[in-house]
Formats: C-alpha cells, sequence, structure tokens
C-alpha cells in the first residue's frame, strides 16, 4: 500500500484518540470480511492506524472503502471524529447488532477492543497463537453474554473493566484457567454478567481486571 500522508489544515491536525483509532480499525475489519481487502493489504492498514498521530493521518486509510451499500461507511472527516463517553454497568447493556463474533488465529495474534459491541455469544479460538479480548470499553447486547474459548498451545487474554461480572467455568488440560489478580468487591446489581467457558490445552486462558484508559489517565494526574 502507498504511504499514508496526513491531510493538511483543519481539524486533520488534531491528535487521534483511541477510539478514533478503533473506529477505523473495526472498518478495516469489516473490509476485510467482506473481501475488499486482502490480508496482506488489512495488515499494513492496520499497522498505519496504530501508527497515526493524528486524525487527518487515519481518514486517507478508508477513502478508497465505499461510502454506500456497506452495513458500515468509510470513516468519518476529521471534524466528525468525536470519542464516545465512557459508560458503566447496566448502562452498557444496548438494543444494538454486534460488531463481531468471534476471534480465531491460527499461529498468530487477533484482537478485539475498543468501543466494541458483543453478542451474546462469542467465540475465540487460539491454536499455537494469541488472541486478546478487551471488554473494558465494550458493550453487551444481553445481560448475560457467554464467551466461549479454547486455547491448543496457545492463549486467549480477557481483560475485563471493574464495572462487570466475570464468571469463569473452564477445563484446563495441561494449562491454566482462571482469573488473575483481585477481583471488584462491589459491582452494579444489574452489571453485565460474562462467562468465560471452554478448554485449555497445553496453553492459557487469562481473565484479567485492568483500569480503562481514562482511568489510568485520572491516577497519573
Amino acid at each position: 500500500m502507498s504511504e499514508l500522508t496526513p491531510q493538511e489544515g483543519g481539524n486533520g491536525r488534531m491528535r487521534a484518540s483511541d477510539a478514533d483509532r478503533d473506529t477505523v480499525a473495526h472498518l478495516l475489519r469489516e473490509a476485510l470480511a467482506e473481501g475488499r481487502l486482502d490480508p496482506d493489504e488489512h495488515s499494513d492498514r492496520l499497522d498505519a492506524v496504530y501508527r497515526a498521530k493524528t486524525v487527518g493521518e487515519l481518514v486517507p486509510i478508508t477513502e478508497d472503502l465505499p461510502d454506500t451499500g456497506s452495513t458500515h461507511t468509510r470513516a468519518p472527516a476529521p471534524s466528525d471524529f468525536r470519542s464516545p463517553r465512557p459508560v458503566y454497568g447496566a448502562s452498557r447493556i444496548v438494543n444494538e447488532r454486534p460488531t463481531s463474533h468471534s476471534a480465531i488465529v491460527v499461529m498468530g495474534a487477533a484482537d478485539r477492543s475498543g468501543n466494541w459491541i458483543v453478542p451474546k455469544r462469542f467465540v475465540s479460538l487460539a491454536v499455537m497463537g494469541g488472541a486478546e479480548i478487551d471488554l473494558r470499553e465494550a458493550r453487551f447486547t444481553a445481560r448475560e453474554t457467554t464467551i466461549w474459548v479454547g486455547a491448543v498451545m496457545g492463549g486467549v487474554g480477557i481483560i475485563a473493566p471493574d464495572d462487570i461480572q466475570v464468571r469463569v467455568h473452564g477445563l484446563p488440560v495441561m494449562g491454566g484457567f482462571g482469573i488473575d489478580g483481585n477481583t471488584p468487591s462491589v459491582v452494579d446489581p444489574d452489571a453485565p454478567i460474562v462467562h468465560i467457558r471452554g478448554l485449555a490445552m497445553m496453553g492459557g486462558v487469562v481473565v484479567e481486571y485492568r483500569a480503562r484508559k481514562h482511568q489510568q489517565q485520572d491516577e497519573d494526574d
């Protein structure tokens, strides 16, 4: 893919946020799934997304993708970028379509992160590779969600915020399956509940609670 050039002037010089990058990364995943991009093009563009420092650098990454005839449109103009407000507890449950149903990797890496919508059932499989499922900014289509995971000589990491409940029901076979560190002591009774079920064979499935990015910034201030 040719080198991406930032747009000049206006809001194109505004620093890009993590939510801005996640928006473009999601559009690229959809383009890959629809066959509009081949895996090499998708990889090149995704690298460019996470190298981008300004909104203007993000816009050209999807400008050749159609804005009609598809469920998703291309990346918005710089003036349209807005970081979503953080959601908590029960407000994470929405009546919207899921943005992804699986994260499957064989001898590689996959991730789901950012402001994405999790279906009632999600599947993640890692065979001699690694998958990361970040739920910190996620929203859910149901109060109770089941993530089915399989790790075969690989690993699946699940990152959870402190305002949802995570319950682990997996089976380790010469591997590990569980929660690393402390769990929240108080959670909204109507908050989403995420069940982690599956198998770790000579691999690992680990759930870890981590602070969200805006919480980390508050702690640093």
